[in-house]
Order: C-alpha cells, then sequence, then structure tokens
C-alpha cells in the first residue's frame, strides 16, 4: 500500500468518526490548525529540552536543530502534498500550517541571535544568525530532492 492510500485511508476513518458531527468550514480549518499547532509545540518543547541538555546552553543549538528539520520536513512534506500525492488541503492545514508553524522557530532563533550578539558574543551570534537561513535553505532543498525521488 502506498504511502497516499494510507494517509487518505487516516483520513477517510478520522472524518467517518466525526461524520455526525457538522462543522463550518472555518470551525474545522481553526481545530486542524491547532491540532497541529499542540503537537508541534511540544514537540519544540521537548527538542529544545533534548538539545540543551545533550549540547549545553552555550549556543541555541534547540533553536537551529528545530529549524533545520522544520525546515526539511516542510520542503519534504509539501513536495508530497502538492506535486506527488495530491493530499487532500486539510493536510496541508494541519501539517504545514498547524504543525510546522508551531514547531519551527523563526522569531526564537533571530531573538537569541541577537542576545548573543549584544553580549559580545559576535561569531556565536553570526553564526546561528546565518547558518539557520543558510543551512534551513540547504535542508528546504534535499526534502524537495528527496520526496521527488520517491
Amino acid at each position: 500500500m502506498n504511502i497516499k492510500k494510507i494517509l487518505d485511508l487516516l483520513w477517510y476513518s478520522i472524518s467517518q468518526r466525526w461524520r455526525k458531527v457538522v462543522l463550518p468550514k472555518d470551525m474545522e480549518t481553526f481545530l486542524l490548525i491547532s491540532t497541529g499547532a499542540i503537537l508541534g509545540a511540544n514537540l519544540r518543547y521537548w527538542v529544545g529540552g533534548w538539545a540543551a541538555g545533550r549540547f549545553g546552553t552555550s549556543f541555541p543549538y534547540g533553536n537551529l536543530i528545530i529549524n533545520l528539520t522544520g525546515s526539511f520536513v516542510l520542503g519534504f512534506f509539501m513536495t508530497l502534498a502538492v506535486d506527488r500525492l495530491l493530499l487532500d488541503p486539510r493536510w496541508r492545514v494541519l501539517v504545514a500550517i498547524g504543525f510546522l508553524g508551531s514547531y519551527t522557530t523563526f522569531s526564537s532563533y533571530t531573538f537569541e541571535s541577537m542576545g548573543l550578539i549584544m553580549d559580545n558574543q559576535w561569531l556565536a551570534g553570526l553564526a546561528n544568525l546565518f547558518g539557520s537561513a543558510l543551512l534551513g535553505g540547504v535542508a528546504v532543498f534535499l526534502g524537495i530532492f528527496l520526496a521527488r525521488a520517491l
């Protein structure tokens, strides 16, 4: 069974379970985004804590890891969802907007980068600022490349 059939079957089983509940389109979108955001925010918290425990807190490794993995997953998922599998658009709302929107941390990374720079840790601040942007672009490219190769 291919991944599109699995996702279609999953979506069908979820929608059948809640078939008697009729939601306006905007409420359904709100709930999909919220569900994804709860999962993404909790994963962000876990990854950040794991990275701090594993690598220390002298450099924002957690946000770097989150930005890179989030960029990769977004590139991979959107390529599969739009170009390869033509998934139901609600998957994009759930995953790209909800989950990845709360998981990735570009506002936090710029704040932390500027904090390092303002603490006269120029090299670390600039490495985080430009490293996340540059490596994030590479991660998106790799996600797209890998998804197209499937």
